[in-house]
């Protein structure tokens, strides 16, 4: 049965999880390779919960700072992005290192109290240990989800489906070992494959290779996002577009998850500049009123 599609809890399901859980979870403490971080099942119970009450938003800090406002906001769920943890450190999308991820998500974890989802890319498959030791890391460092992208920065390509699916299948095995919930992406629209028949061929089978959570970022259109929800039995991440349909909208289709990616850095970024311009070429600081 397509659990996009089903029946869902009222928007006030997951105020209730948390009001059960969520505020009880104390600050996870550093990792280590042997102890698993305090509250880190209660969170990815949570965060697995989420996904069956209804439709919620996880929006992307890059830092300390942003995932502790968006915390306070009341967001349910917080996820890193990797276009901008990667500019806040002065690098870009896809030029994070696995050890500075690693290290990234054990703080965000150490700092928040509600379930974090990792943008961990490809899950590092060309560090030692691949894609499996990547799962165990940053199950380690406190992450309550990750995911997996068939986009391959090294050959600027989308990997072809079956090699994709066994990288999901790798990954859905290694996280069932450490009890993470698994996104697996399906890139095409973002680097201009325009084939939605493809794209929801490979959603339905990561889907298949265990893959707890789907996604196609992109998708822009409410009829061919309810088309992607009514062809997978997953539920469906959304990244919320300026050009995209509301929230509301994509409720009603049975969308259970809607992601930010990098845009609130970009909007942040994009302030920045702007106030330092006036301070360049004006000498005012109006910015500061706004």
């Amino acid at each position: 049965m397509n659990v996009g599609r089903s029946p869902g809890q009222s928007q006030d399901r997951w105020v209730q999880l948390l009001g059960e859980t969520g505020h009880t979870l104390e600050p996870a403490s550093p990792p280590t390779s042997h102890a698993p971080l305090h509250g880190g099942r209660q969170r990815t119970d949570v965060f697995r919960q989420l996904h069956a009450a209804d439709l919620f938003i996880m929006p992307n800090p890059w830092d300390r700072g942003s995932a502790r406002l968006l915390q306070e906001k009341g967001f349910p769920a917080l996820a890193t992005t990797s276009s901008g943890f990667g500019r806040a450190i002065g690098k870009d999308d896809q030029e994070v290192t696995r050890d500075e991820l690693v290290a990234h998500v054990a703080d965000l974890t150490s700092f928040i109290t509600v379930p974090l989802n990792v943008d961990s890319e490809r899950l590092f498959p060309d560090e030692p240990g691949g894609i499996t030791e990547t799962v165990r890391l940053l199950a380690a460092a406190g992450a309550s989800g990750l995911s997996i992208e068939d986009y391959n920065p090294q050959t600027s390509s989308i990997d072809p489906i079956g090699a994709a699916t066994e990288a999901v299948a790798e990954a859905v095995e290694a996280g069932a070992a450490h009890d993470i919930v698994l996104t697996a992406r399906a890139e095409n629209l973002l680097y201009g494959v325009d084939d939605l028949d493809d794209t929801v061929e490979r959603l339905a089978a990561y889907g298949a290779a265990g893959a707890e959570v789907l996604y196609a970022p992109g998708l822009a259109d409410i009829d061919l996002i309810e088309l992607v929800v009514d062809s997978v039995d997953q539920p469906i991440n959304v990244l919320a577009r300026p050009n995209g349909p509301s929230v509301e909208s994509m409720r009603a289709v049975g969308v259970r998850r809607v992601s930010i990616g990098g845009a609130m850095f970009n909007a942040t970024a994009a302030t920045l500049r702007a106030a330092a311009d006036e301070l360049l070429s004006s000498g005012t600081s109006t910015y500061a009123a706004r």
